[in-house]
């Protein structure tokens, strides 16, 4: 497996290598000891899915406050998609920056969004399936929300997203200047 930097620390894409034949593949898709070698300790606990029926679905960006920050191994295991990750961390020199990737079925690879970062995406094909692994466990009372279109973002979204499909609750976060983010960048 490769894991390259992103051009915000502690962002990482992650490319499993494939092993191809007439069958089709197999793929190591995480190792502890190469993951730990390069993000250091990290213990996922829980793992979601999320299936969008349409390309143009935008989801987030969410992100859950300290104590209960998570951190996210995202993968993308049917259709396409468009991943983003916003740095909150107070003090960062990337604070209100992003790292986007594309993730699918067909790449295999996935994005490490440490805790201190939002995290949302754009389907680019029907029936796109998101799956990530997560270091902390939902908290009702810690989750949080940026509107994924705020223009202090300068995020560069597919051209899906002119008439995204959005739930009301994403269709309604807060802005970067007005979360109260308890991120701290060491």
């Amino acid at each position: 497996m490769r894991i390259e930097s992103t051009n915000i620390s502690n962002v990482f894409l992650l490319m499993p290598e494939r092993i191809v034949d007439s069958r089709g593949y197999f793929a190591e898709t995480f190792r502890a000891d190469q993951f730990t070698s390069v993000v250091g300790p990290v213990e996922f606990v829980q793992e979601n899915q999320s299936l969008s029926r349409n390309a143009g679905t935008v989801r987030g960006l969410h992100f859950q406050l300290a104590p209960r920050a998570q951190g996210k191994l995202v993968s993308c295991v049917a259709g396409a998609l468009w991943d983003v990750a916003v740095d909150l961390r107070i003090g960062s020199p990337t604070y209100g920056h992003s790292v986007t990737a594309v993730l699918s079925e067909k790449n295999g690879h996935q994005l490490w969004v440490p805790p201190g970062f939002a995290h949302g995406f754009c389907t680019l094909e029907n029936r796109t399936i998101a799956s990530y692994k997560v270091t902390e466990y939902y908290s009702p009372d810690h989750d949080c929300g940026l509107l994924w279109n705020d223009p202090a973002l300068q995020i560069e979204w597919p051209a899906l997203t002119a008439t995204a499909i959005i739930s009301d609750k994403d269709k309604n976060q807060p802005k970067l200047r007005d979360i109260n983010s308890n991120f701290v960048f060491e």
